[in-house]
């Protein structure tokens, strides 16, 4: 019979995130799909009850706790000493969690500690022959693999946005509380604050309803025979900041710096999407100067409605991978599109 260990940490004011409250849903039907599991709930931060009260009526059997202030921060030496203890405390077979950055640099860790195995990217989680199975990623998301395994504990990280998040479960929940002896060690790294960026200099959107792409179009010359980067950077920032949209960016545009061309300032790595980028999850998504094939594409597999921009009316957009496409020139349509948003259009 396995024991299933729902494993979350709060946010700063106690509650829990979107990709929590997806593994959730995640655990609990892992739970009623296997003959004879149980399943408990464990909860890491410096206030857990507003979490925990959260997710009362979600169908667990105990509510573990490890609470304090050390526990607030994402530090690997007091995270990986929390989830060892709720996983040893519940007497967990099988741990799910979501693969957030902070999950992901400690369960590794953990299952060592544990003398167990993990798997990391799981977008689903079933029954196969009376066994639990996951699918997962691999080779940024281009083949999956369905995978079984017998090491116990088996710890599970599901990749947010690939479950729907438990709703309507609240009510007033009795945790019990697990102690953790942390090691002189523990206290060696310390954080004194938090560094971020302004909010408007902030481009990489998560919970953003839109994402706009840039392709490397916007760089390349135009009808008069000259690049005009500068304006396409003010055109893109300017819809970015009036939409609060997410900015993500083809390879080839990010790489064009290392080819000596124009780039746009505003675009980094980190806003890559595609085979080798980011798989992003918003309701809806505008490519504009991408050609749309299958390395870009790969990275829309999430995104419900796809549009795009494109003078090319036999781009790859057009093969079945866009909702809609527009075939026109994306300059003349975002200046279009800035200026019923509420400003100007920017000169040429």
């Amino acid at each position: 019979m396995e024991t299933i260990l729902f494993l979350a940490y709060t946010e700063v004011d106690g509650t829990l995130a979107k990709p929590a409250l997806e593994a959730l849903a995640a655990a609990k039907s892992l739970a009623a799909e296997l003959p004879g599991a149980r399943w408990l709930a464990g909860l890491v931060g410096s206030s857990i009850q507003p979490g925990a009260d959260r997710i009362a009526h979600s169908g667990a059997e105990r509510f573990l706790g490890v609470a304090g202030p050390e526990f607030d921060q994402s530090r690997y030496a007091t995270d990986a000493a929390a989830a060892e203890a709720l996983a040893r405390a519940a007497g967990a077979t099988i741990i799910v969690a979501a693969a957030t950055s902070r999950w992901n640099r400690v369960l590794a860790g953990v299952a060592s500690r544990l003398q167990g195995r993990i798997d990391t990217h799981v977008t689903a989680l079933g029954v196969r022959e009376g066994a639990p199975a996951v699918t997962r990623w691999f080779y940024r998301q281009r083949m999956e693999a369905i995978l079984e395994r017998k090491q116990r504990p088996w710890i599970i990280l599901t990749e947010p946005g690939t479950h729907a998040q438990l709703e309507g479960c609240a009510g007033a929940a009795v945790v019990e509380p697990i102690p953790v002896e942390l090691a002189d060690k523990c206290s060696r790294t310390s954080v004194t604050g938090v560094q971020a960026p302004p909010a408007d200099a902030q481009t990489i959107r998560p919970d953003a309803e839109l994402l706009f792409v840039a392709g490397a179009g916007w760089t390349k010359k135009q009808s008069d025979g000259q690049p005009h980067a500068r304006e396409a950077e003010t055109l893109i920032m300017d819809f970015i900041h009036r939409t609060r949209a997410s900015l993500g960016s083809s390879k080839s545009l990010v790489d064009l710096s290392g080819e000596g061309q124009a780039v746009l300032s505003c675009l980094t790595h980190l806003n890559q999407v595609g085979q080798t980028g980011s798989t992003p999850r918003h309701l809806k998504g505008l490519a504009t100067c991408c050609h749309g094939e299958e390395p870009h594409t790969v990275g829309w597999r999430f995104i419900s409605e796809r549009r795009a921009v494109n003078l090319d009316p036999a781009c790859g957009w057009a093969r079945g991978k866009a909702d809609v496409l527009y075939v026109a020139d994306a300059f003349a349509v975002m200046r279009k599109v800035n200026e019923l948003l509420g400003g100007a259009a920017v000169a040429s």
